[in-house]
């Protein structure tokens, strides 16, 4: 966060190939600049823009490793966009504040016709920041307790899917919590989620929707050909691991939020817990996570009188 004496900054990162990201990007920047903020913009994003686009604006290159006097990361795109902004913020700690181009958006704080008012949130510096619970990852080629040793570690804001890698086979995992055995899966794959993520993958699965503002670790399993294939929430503290159990070569494929993967073979290990970093989101309004709920899915709600309904004996 910069000082009131230092020049003010602000990250902008954008979804280059829809026309629509880069001019609300573009006229976000002409705000900033109009009062003297400088808009820092990664290398590519400057690239795939043009300098035409940004000719008179104040604009730098992003230095993804120096994040000294940053207010705030804004993100124009849908929510895989945001999802990329938040594997560099979530390092840094900077405010992360998406503005939706996509479609159900769920990351984000704010809609495309509503650039005017996020500048003039920017510029008075009145938003709050929102702290979201991710998870990390290990994959060791074989179970902790047997010396397994880790061959892949990473990190999810939304979900960690461990999926079968053939159409034609399932994929069966050995599923413990805290170190007890819970089940054994023949499945299509299994969804270890956050709060954040339950509107995403595991919502499309089947899975509970639950409140942000909450820490806790969703499991939900994908076609399980079982009598038991329910989802489960546990607590932040748990640790969840699954064992894959099968030994033909490369069987399944773990994916985090969708960006990032590892091939899995028979015997390999993969344990996700309560990660280290939080997600800071910046928020511009204080509107409950109901309301944007009924928003976003465009939920039925006629009917509700509030307060006078609530009087009736």
């Amino acid at each position: 966060m910069s000082t009131p004496d230092e020049p003010r900054q602000v990250a902008v990162l954008t979804h280059t190939r829809r026309p629509e990201a880069v001019a609300a990007a573009c006229r976000f920047m002409t705000g900033m600049s109009a009062v003297g903020i400088t808009s820092l913009l990664p290398s590519a994003d400057i690239e795939d823009i043009g300098t035409t686009a940004l000719n008179g604006l104040l604009v730098r290159e992003l230095d993804l490793e120096d994040t000294a006097g940053l207010e705030l990361a804004v993100v124009f795109g849908g929510d895989g966009t945001i999802l990329r902004g938040a594997e560099w913020t979530l390092q840094s700690d900077v405010p992360l504040l998406g503005v939706n181009l996509g479609h159900v958006g769920f990351l984000a704080e704010a809609e495309s016709w509503e650039i005017d008012q996020v500048v003039e949130h920017v510029i008075t510096r009145s938003w709050t920041v929102e702290e979201r619970f991710t998870i990390d990852v290990v994959v060791r080629d074989k179970p902790a307790r047997a010396g397994g040793r880790v061959i892949w570690k990473s990190f999810a804001v939304n979900e960690v899917s461990m999926e079968k890698a053939a159409r034609e086979r399932m994929l069966e995992l050995l599923i413990a919590a805290d170190n007890r055995p819970l089940h054994r899966w023949a499945c299509d794959g299994v969804l270890v989620a956050t709060p954040t993520g339950s509107t995403a993958y595991t919502f499309s699965a089947g899975g509970p929707v639950i409140w942000p503002e909450l820490d806790a670790l969703l499991v939900v399993p994908l076609s399980a050909h079982a009598l038991f294939a329910r989802s489960m929430v546990l607590g932040p503290q748990s640790t969840v691991t699954a064992q894959l159990i099968d030994y033909s070569g490369n069987a399944g494929v773990v994916w985090c939020d969708g960006r990032r993967s590892v091939d899995l073979s028979g015997g390999m290990e993969i344990e996700v817990s309560a990660g280290a970093h939080r997600l800071r989101m910046a928020r511009l309004s204080m509107a409950p996570f109901s309301d944007r709920l009924v928003r976003k899915f465009g939920l039925r709600v006629e009917g509700w009188r509030g307060a006078a309904e609530q009087r009736r004996p």
